[in-house]
């Protein structure tokens, strides 16, 4: 039997991580505040007048940028507030919904950002939609013992914030999730639909710590599996309470 072993939102795409005890998935939708908020670098395709869901390829993110994998989050839900905290670039309180706050946090973390690639521009939000990697409101499924055989192949106090899940499962045997595609998964009361594998990206090279690329996260899944893929996205079918330590049962 598998369990909830953690759940992580990040508020703001690419710029830090939140562990949270509970939260309540509604059908169709994501994690509640998980990539509310993303920031546009200067050449986006996003448009601020017509705010919609873009591709990845619109924010500045940890693949380009490693330092901002060093980046921790708190979210204020009923002020919409975030504080980020970073070892190496100290923190900041701040509303992405103000624009001088905004401006203020784009700011700070420019320097975060290397000259040779695009420069943040500003923070983005598309009302009722989250700015995840798939084209579809996804919430992301990882599994520890999959974690545990690239931590054995890598660096053995590799750090499972490394890969940005929303769900973490524990109880399973390594790679059992790449088995899930298209079934359904009762986690808690919530029914997820897996759709497709994560492909894996340079962000999890890099340490949630200090933001420095210090593991070859990437060649060990070349190595164990001949593909870069670890974890997977589902949709949620029917809404429902999940927490830390709740059941995850396949379906069908």
């Amino acid at each position: 039997m598998a369990t909830v072993a953690a759940l992580w939102r990040h508020p703001i795409k690419s710029h830090g991580r939140q562990r949270i005890p509970a939260a309540d998935l509604a059908p169709g939708g994501s994690l509640p505040w998980d990539r509310t908020w993303a920031v546009a670098h200067e050449d986006s395709a996003f448009d601020p007048a017509n705010p919609a869901w873009v591709s990845y390829h619109a924010w500045n993110r940890g693949s380009q940028a490693p330092a901002l994998a060093g980046f921790w989050a708190e979210l204020d839900e009923s002020a919409a507030r975030v504080t980020l905290t970073h070892a190496r670039h100290g923190k900041m309180t701040f509303c992405p919904d103000d624009p001088a706050q905004a401006q203020a946090f784009v700011d700070w973390v420019r320097p975060l950002v290397p000259a040779n690639r695009p420069q943040p521009r500003s923070i983005a939000r598309a009302p009722g939609r989250a700015m995840t990697d798939t084209d579809y409101p996804s919430v992301s499924l990882l599994n520890l013992a999959s974690h545990a055989a690239v931590a054995a192949a890598t660096r053995p106090d590799l750090e499972p914030e490394r890969w940005r899940a929303n769900i973490w499962l524990d109880g399973l045997t390594p790679w059992e999730e790449t088995g899930w595609i298209g079934r359904r998964l009762r986690v808690g009361t919530a029914l997820l639909e897996v759709r497709e594998p994560i492909v894996r990206c340079l962000h999890t090279a890099a340490s949630p710590v200090t933001g420095d690329r210090d593991a070859d996260t990437l060649g060990a899944l070349d190595r164990l599996t001949g593909a870069r893929d670890c974890g997977v996205y589902a949709v949620v079918v029917e809404g429902g309470h999940i927490r830390e330590g709740c059941e995850a049962v396949l379906w069908n």
